[in-house]
């Protein structure tokens, strides 16, 4: 792969593989398409060669996409055409320009395997976070919905599991809105709080087929409970998640970090801008956010807009929210 600017301002790049170019070009050429689009930039094709054409900065950008592209496709079997969702992810970590992000990206860097799909970062904040579960025993993620910090952390236990690093998954959130009203709900107390905690398992039937899945909730390989049933227990040989951590209050939170036991790893989940605690009530994540900043073991990692993942508009969305908020503290 070459890559040069001609005298006319253009970037010229130049392709060796050329199993790899159908692919990364897309049916009739619809991925660059795509960048042209994102990118406001010209790309002409011909052959293996592509020529970049606008802005300046905009063709930086389309060049470290299409090379990082490339470098990714020509480590895979060669059998499948980028997928929008790629490009997209390449994009957004060429326009963030974070130190190493696209080397990481281009190099599939922690990716992660479950039993039905392979799990990648999709941002620089992603794969901070990846890699902060890698390499410490409590990891907060904090921020904004859409953002990945609980699918990833499920993908995360999922492959632990798969691996044999841990026996078991726990995953738990506080069952906020059913409160004191928890027994006027119909059913037993697992079809009471299911609701609260059906995220958790779409996420792990994402990761599972659902027969195995299904035997491993069965035999309690993978438990997922509200926050108020881990009082009193030590979680060894396991990973944790604590989903909708926002809505602990500072009694739950320190009852439930120090419920983690030997060979464990506990990922606190949460959005600070969507606490539903009564009036006045501090927030558990919060508190543990503040108190625990620095200490060995534990690492903090906090997401922005920036990083959501979902439909483009999310990101608009809560940009506009922030807004809003920012013009309430003036």
């Amino acid at each position: 792969m070459k890559s040069d600017n001609d005298t006319t301002g253009r970037i010229t790049l130049e392709f060796d593989d050329n199993q790899v170019l159908p692919l990364l070009y897309g049916h009739h050429n619809s991925n660059l398409a795509h960048i042209e689009k994102e990118l406001d930039v010209r790309l002409d094709s011909f052959g293996n060669i592509i020529q970049i054409s606008g802005q300046h900065d905009n063709m930086e950008t389309a060049r470290n996409t299409l090379e990082a592209l490339y470098k990714r496709m020509s480590k895979t079997e060669k059998t499948m055409e980028a997928s929008k969702g790629m490009i997209d992810d390449a994009l957004r970590l060429a326009k963030s320009e974070a130190p190493n992000a696209m080397a990481r990206f281009a190099n599939n860097t922690g990716a992660i395997t479950s039993w039905k799909k392979t799990v990648t970062a999709k941002s620089k904040t992603q794969q901070d976070y990846v890699e902060a579960i890698d390499r410490h025993d409590v990891i907060f993620g904090v921020g904004p919905a859409g953002t990945g910090k609980t699918y990833l952390a499920v993908a995360k236990a999922v492959e632990a599991l798969k691996a044999r690093q841990v026996e078991r998954i726990i995953l738990s959130r506080p069952a906020v809105e059913a409160g004191e009203r928890l027994g006027f709900l119909p059913g037993d107390m697992k079809e009471k709080v299911d609701p609260y905690l059906r995220p958790l398992y779409d996420a792990l039937y994402d990761m599972m087929p659902s027969d195995k899945m299904d035997r491993m909730l069965a035999s309690g390989q993978i438990e997922i409970a509200p926050l108020a049933f881990m009082r009193g227990r030590t979680l060894a040989q396991a990973f944790v998640i604590i989903d909708e951590a926002q809505n602990t209050t500072p009694v739950q939170m320190k009852m439930v970090l120090t419920r983690l036991g030997d060979d464990s790893k506990m990922v606190i989940t949460g959005d600070l801008g969507q606490v539903d605690l009564p009036s006045g009530q501090i927030s558990g994540l919060a508190e543990a956010v503040e108190l625990l900043d620095g200490v060995k073991g534990i690492d903090i990692t906090t997401f922005t807009g920036e990083d959501v993942v979902r439909h483009p508009v999310v990101a608009r969305i809560l940009t506009a929210y922030d807004k809003r908020e920012q013009k309430k503290k003036v």
